[in-house]
């Protein structure tokens, strides 16, 4: 038995008994559903997407469903998972599999990663999972299992060596049986990585092919995989207008389609106090050159994205019930902005300050 067909032969045994088997978009093989979950889980953990993956399919059973549904609505759904760039390529996608599909998600990994927001790894695993494609994954978590068991010590931050393990990964794959073979293999390796072969403090004594792994043999699985490139963060000043009236309302702009926190509902945002104040109506910046107006700085506080830090002051003013505060913009209740889409920091301010 060759050492690609051991592993893989291992890995699928290992998953039948050890795996994970209880989520709700396992033990399916309906694309939709799986395809959402890939989506969902990007840079998400499993207990946070839970609650989501039930919400989406509540209220879009089906991908046609989902396609055709109004973006606020989408996004309002997504709110609070994060990195709403899925969420906007998550509808589009929807769109092109009803519009160049017919409503039936492709077979292969090949037309699947055509589609808007399906990267090589996630055209993968629906492929694979739901069609027994012989085609590798490759999240990080996979990455990690990987490179321990091969000893895999090239940086993953160069392109052509990441280009080699896809290949490697592609040659490990399973031979035989492949309509259950494939989508057990899939999923045993994904789970290895997140439940065994773990980031920090791995438990090699529960690893099915702990005789294999080199990174193991040479007592230094943490080393593994290598990538050295590190992420350049940058920071951002933003002041936020936090606008309410009389009856509760708040004042609220959609984002522009690019840019930070692109298409959601936001409070208006600017580069400074200055800018805030010069984009008021006529007859506020009359009232705030007097002095009138009940106008209140917040203190400042940090918001983590992925590369940037944003430093965030906040302007709190009470209006004129029904008046408008700026050119752009809404008053929205309570009631309704619980239900847009709303970046994190936003939905945390309107909650913890009205």
């Amino acid at each position: 038995m060759k050492p690609a067909e051991s592993l893989a032969e291992t890995l699928v045994a290992w998953q039948k008994v050890h795996g994970r088997n209880h989520l709700p978009w396992q033990n399916t093989r309906d694309p939709y559903r799986v395809w959402l979950s890939e989506i969902m889980l990007q840079q998400t953990q499993v207990s946070t997407v839970l609650a989501y993956y039930a919400k989406f399919l509540e209220n879009f059973p089906t991908v046609a469903d989902l396609a055709a549904a109004p973006q606020d609505k989408v996004m309002g759904l997504w709110s609070g998972l994060g990195y709403y760039s899925r969420a906007r390529n998550l509808h589009q996608c929807a769109k092109e599999v009803v519009s160049r599909f017919g409503g039936e998600f492709p077979s292969t990994a090949e037309d699947l990663i055509t589609l808007p927001g399906i990267g090589r790894s996630t055209a993968a695993a629906v492929a694979s999972f739901c069609f027994s494609e012989r085609v590798a994954i490759m999240d990080g978590n996979v990455k990690r299992v990987l490179t321990r068991v091969w000893g895999f010590a090239d940086d993953l931050s160069v392109a052509k060596n990441e280009k080699v393990l896809w290949q490697m990964a592609q040659e490990a794959l399973p031979t035989r049986q492949l309509q259950t073979a494939m989508p057990r293999y899939s999923q045993a390796i994904m789970d290895l990585g997140a439940t065994v072969c773990l980031p920090r403090k791995p438990h090699c004594a529960e690893c099915p092919v702990q005789t294999q792994c080199k990174a193991y043999a040479v007592g230094e699985p943490e080393k593994f995989p290598v990538k050295t490139r590190k992420l350049k963060r940058s920071s951002e000043v933003l002041w936020l207008f936090l606008a309410h009236n009389a009856r509760g309302e708040v004042w609220l702009e959609k984002r522009p389609a690019s840019g930070i926190w692109a298409s959601l509902y936001s409070l208006p945002v600017f580069d400074s106090e200055e800018a805030m104040r010069a984009a008021l109506t006529p007859s506020l910046q009359k009232a705030s050159a007097a002095g009138a107006l009940n106008w209140d700085v917040l203190p400042v506080f940090k918001h983590v994205l992925t590369h940037k830090d944003l430093h965030c002051h906040v302007v709190k003013l009470k209006a004129v019930k029904g008046a408008p505060v700026l050119s752009e913009g809404a008053w929205w209740s309570e009631k309704e902005w619980t239900a847009l889409g709303l970046p994190q920091p936003v939905r945390h301010l309107l909650s913890s300050s009205l």
